[in-house]
């Protein structure tokens, strides 16, 4: 059986299953009543063991509130959110603990997200600490490095010594260490230099092949997506408004939201007309 169809018919490891949000805003005069922002209306979101799913949309579309809620940092207001099948708001704290160890987030700028003051030593060693993993720290590390493509003279060495390809790899490296299920990743190549971003996207692609993780990537460049993942979500005002593999939701698409993202497309061969996708 193939590694595809074995995906297809998992169980997703992390979903979110009919989620909506709200948020109160700020009175615009004293005695009126507080207007409602609905961030998410009853989206359904799954990654797979093994998979790599997309997750794109403009700014405001909902994409960054989805994520607070499958990292556990919010709670739906209505559905619910599952790690391995049971509802991550009635965890038990055994439970918890274990879906913190198992999703682990790496940030879009990698210089807010490490503490200039901290050796990277230190800091790849502190997701072990916080979550109180026993074992050989030190091996963890070194293994971990060797995933990310790094040698241990980075040990010693602090965030400002390094480009920022070597950080997104020490923030990928970090994330790594509680040796996660899922791993979540924001804009993990916009802040980097095009000539770069394809060394964290193969990064990216070799550790889903290797470890077996599943990936979410939230972006909101096409091709970055329809290089990485095999099947995306597309949103828009707070929905999921089409799902696919990228190739044929990028190649025909039929929500208006993806037609934009693929109108906003620029390439090589169609210069600032930039209306195809390579």
């Amino acid at each position: 059986m193939s590694a595809d169809v074995v995906t297809r018919s998992s169980e997703p490891v992390l979903a979110a299953c009919g989620v909506t949000q709200t948020y109160r805003l700020n009175r615009a005069r004293l005695f009126e009543k507080r207007p409602v922002l609905t961030a998410l209306d009853k989206v359904d979101f799954d990654v797979r063991p093994g998979e790599a799913v997309g997750l794109v949309g403009e700014s405001g579309s909902g994409k960054s509130t989805l994520t607070r809620l499958l990292i556990g940092i919010e709670a739906p207001v209505s559905g619910v959110v599952t790690f391995e099948g049971e509802d991550v708001g009635r965890m038990t704290a055994d439970r918890r603990h274990r879906f913190r160890r198992s999703v682990q987030m790496v940030l879009q700028d990698p210089r807010s997200s490490l503490d200039p003051r901290m050796r990277v030593g230190t800091a790849l060693m502190e997701p072990l600490r916080s979550l109180r993993i026993e074992g050989d720290h030190r091996a963890r590390v070194r293994t971990v490095l060797g995933q990310v493509g790094l040698d241990e003279q980075a040990l010693e060495k602090y965030p400002h010594q390094f480009s920022g390809g070597q950080l997104q790899r020490i923030a990928i490296a970090r994330a790594l260490m509680p040796e996660p299920r899922v791993l979540v990743a924001d804009e993990p190549v916009s802040a980097l230099d095009v000539s770069i971003q394809a060394q964290v996207l193969n990064l990216l692609r070799d550790l889903v092949d290797e470890l077996g993780l599943s990936l979410i990537l939230i972006a909101h460049d096409l091709s970055v997506v329809a290089y990485t993942t095999s099947r995306v979500s597309v949103m828009a005002s707070g929905r999921i408004v089409e799902t696919g593999r990228p190739a044929d939701l990028f190649s025909r698409p039929g929500a208006e939201a993806t037609r934009n993202l693929v109108d906003a497309v620029l390439t090589v061969r169609d210069g600032i007309a930039g209306t195809a996708l390579a």
